[in-house]
Parts: C-alpha cells; structure tokens; sequence
C-alpha cells in the first residue's frame, strides 16, 4: 500500500459528538459555560438518539459539537456509553475516499454512504477491524463527511 496514490483529502475536523445520559448537563458546559449556538436538533429512532446540533467557529471552518443522549437508554446503539462518541472528518471526495479505504483494508460500519443529521452525506468507519478488513478506528467510531464546495476550496487556499 502506497498512500502517494490517495484519491482523496482529509481537509479538517468536521464535528466531534459528545454523549451522555442527558443533553441537559452537556448543555450546562457546551452552551451555557464555552458559549456555544445550538444550530439544529436530531432524532432517530433507528440510530437511538437525540442530538443537539451547535456550532463553533464560522463559515468553512466551523466545527460541529454534537450534544447526545439516547431516546432509550436501554437500546442499542448506546450514544451515551462512549462520551467522546466519534470524530467527524471534512473529506474532499466521499465515494472516492470510501472506495480507496475498503480497498486497502479499512472497515466501515454497515449502512453506506448516507445523509447526515447535518444534511452532508457521511458514512463510518468501524471502531474495530476484522479478518476481512483489519484495520478500523482502534476503539474510536470516525464519521466520514463530504465536505461542500465551499470547505474544499477554502482548506485549499489556506495549504496554500
């Protein structure tokens, strides 16, 4: 495996997802104390979970906090059992990067590309490998996210 060949980009951190039992305390340090706007809100039955959506930063270089509690503490998934849930990573080509990844070895998580809470098509990495795909998250669920035109041209400025 060469990475020379990567058909695709890491641009920036996209979002870090924070759970816990209850959005409320989250909330107490996330928006009352650092200041931070909550931008939208998101349930899903099927993923367990009720989000809080806030932002930091502006424009291509904001970073999204999201704020999780499961709707049913009992369920699977457990948004809450990890507090530091997954990281969310800018890619400058999705499908590419997802093609690129599994062909060398990476193991995502079932469900494919889809949209995201956010409205970005997004797909994740699993946080462990297997046999057939060794390589995973070592224990950290990573969120892949097509980055908007907007955020590849403006990382691309900033490499200059």
């Amino acid at each position: 495996m060469t990475t020379s060949n990567r058909p695709f980009k890491v641009l920036g951190i996209q979002q870090i997802a924070i759970g816990g039992p209850s959005k409320e305390k989250l909330r107490t340090l996330w928006v009352d104390m650092f200041g931070l706007e909550i931008t939208g809100n998101f349930m899903s039955e099927r993923e367990n979970v009720d989000e809080d959506i806030c932002a930091m930063g502006k424009g291509p270089f904001k970073v999204e906090v999201d704020l999780m509690q499961p709707m049913d503490p009992e369920k699977k998934p457990a948004v809450h059992a990890t507090p530091l849930n997954h990281v969310g990573l800018w890619i400058d080509d999705l499908p590419k990067a997802v093609e690129w990844l599994s062909a060398n070895g990476v193991r995502f998580a079932p469900g494919g590309i889809r949209k995201g809470a956010a409205g970005f098509d997004i797909c994740f990495l699993h946080p462990k490998g297997n046999e057939e795909f060794p390589i995973g998250g070592e224990g950290v669920l990573i969120e892949l996210v097509q980055a908007p035109p907007a955020v590849v041209e403006a990382f691309a400025k900033l490499a200059g």
